[in-house]
């Protein structure tokens, strides 16, 4: 028989000491002191899960209020004692859905991490994750790096012989003034894609958490801030929360000096576990892309339950998931129709950049048509200016004696000659030069075009 008691989250965490059950942040009191600090949101309770009188489980839910409606959100919660069957986790949500019920009537679901889905649905929103990525931090420097994958040892080394960039644990810099490791934060969204979070989400969980559950780790070049981490810090874990980076840097290996160096510096203080915050797989293919970097700094990979939306009023959730789906269909329409006309947008440029070049190559054209034409201009009176000649005598003027008159026949043959005009004459004064009757039919032949 299930049963769940009600009770504060100091009660909460010294039970779940007492079970050896080991609590992420996002369950135990500091956090739930954080999220009261951010609108729309409160601490429902903390709870503690029985089967027969034995502790099994336990859980910190808190109230989230979004688009007129309430849910109860358990980041990384239940925590359980041991793993659960399917049968014990079936039994222990439906014990969960009849004490919210009796509790609260405003809240519509709950979304908690299981280990199955029978009984569950996809989130509404958010993207959660079922693989993970944790480091052994303990042994020291030389231990840490030889449990890494052969590519990640190899990058770390390259890292530290290469990277300019000089790590450091800035916090208390850091919890003073923000601002410098926002802008790269903001650079890196622009990069891949997505939009940051207000800086005051990242102060303020700064200053809630305080130096005790989170630090922040800075990678400097030449004194300016190219990369940094933020690390969540409880019992024996740390959680890569949140990191980002310059793109600049991007080839001088700082996100594998730091993250290094901050594995190094826990293992120091003495922590064992570094979680990097989740992979890509089936159940989360959009975190594929992380998989490359992460992955290369351990040889395995952890499993751990994933976020599921668990309906309290059914109807209710129905009837939201008939609403995302039809925003879902509506953004695929106009993402479809924004896409036409990127492409139309698209060919219109290219044929606009197309008529534009053909214009400018006609102008071109013409303009050294044009030149050459009055270059052959210019040229044609030195190449045609015949030589002055002598005018054509007449058969009368050539029977005239111009010497000693000379025998009749002689007189005959000359007065023939005369009658015909000179080859070269007649073709000096009747014709242009070759290269100018060439630029006359080019010019009217562009004309015509």
């Amino acid at each position: 028989m299930i049963t769940i008691e009600r009770v504060s989250p100091a009660v909460m965490e010294q039970e779940a000491q007492n079970n050896n059950i080991e609590l992420p942040i996002e369950q135990t009191e500091v956090w739930e002191d954080f999220q009261a600090g951010i609108a729309g949101r409160r601490p429902w309770g903390a709870l503690l899960v029985r089967s027969n009188d034995n502790l099994v489980a336990v859980i910190s839910l808190i109230d989230m209020e979004t688009h007129g409606y309430h849910y109860l959100r358990a980041m990384h919660g239940p925590v359980w004692k041991t793993k659960p069957t399917e049968a014990q986790e079936q039994a222990v949500i439906k014990a969960l859905v009849s004490f919210v019920k009796s509790h609260d009537r405003h809240v519509a679901f709950l979304r908690i991490d299981t280990w199955f889905s029978n009984g569950t649905f996809p989130v509404l929103s958010t993207v959660p994750y079922n693989e993970t990525v944790v480091l052994d931090v303990t042994g020291g420097d030389d231990a840490i790096l030889a449990r890494m994958k052969g590519r990640g040892r190899r990058d770390v080394r390259k890292a530290l012989r290469e990277s300019p960039a000089e790590i450091a644990d800035e916090t208390e810099k850091a919890a003073k003034d923000f601002s410098e490791y926002y802008a790269v934060m903001v650079e890196t969204a622009k990069r891949d894609g997505f939009t940051p979070a207000p800086m005051t989400d990242y102060t303020d969980m700064i200053k809630a958490l305080g130096p005790n559950h989170c630090h922040v780790f800075a990678a400097r070049i030449d004194g300016k801030v190219v990369a940094w981490s933020l690390v969540t810090l409880q019992g024996k874990t740390g959680v890569y929360y949140y990191a980002s980076m310059l793109t600049s840097v991007r080839r001088l290996h700082v996100p594998d000096k730091l993250l290094y160096s901050v594995a190094c510096m826990l293992g120091e203080a003495g922590y064992e576990k570094l979680d990097l915050m989740g992979i890509g797989n089936d159940f989360a293919p959009s975190l594929k892309s992380l998989n490359e970097f992460k992955t290369k700094f351990t040889k395995e990979t952890t499993q751990l339950a994933a976020g599921r939306d668990v309906p309290v009023k059914k109807t209710f959730y129905s009837m939201l998931r008939l609403l995302q789906s039809l925003r879902h269909k509506m953004q695929g329409k106009k993402q479809g129709n924004a896409d036409k006309m990127a492409i139309k947008k698209a060919a219109d440029q290219k044929a606009h950049e197309a008529a534009e070049s053909k214009k400018a190559a006609k102008a071109a054209a013409h303009q050294e048509r044009k030149s050459e034409k009055e270059a052959a201009a210019k040229a044609a009176p030195a190449q045609s200016t015949p030589a002055k000649a002598t005018p054509t005598k007449s058969p009368e003027q050539a029977t005239k004696p111009a010497a000693p008159v000379q025998p009749a026949s002689s007189s005959s043959q000359s007065a023939d000659s005369a009658a015909q005009p000179a080859p070269q004459q007649v073709a000096e004064a009747d014709s242009k030069p070759a290269s100018a009757q060439q630029e006359s039919s080019q010019s009217d032949e562009s004309t015509n075009k």
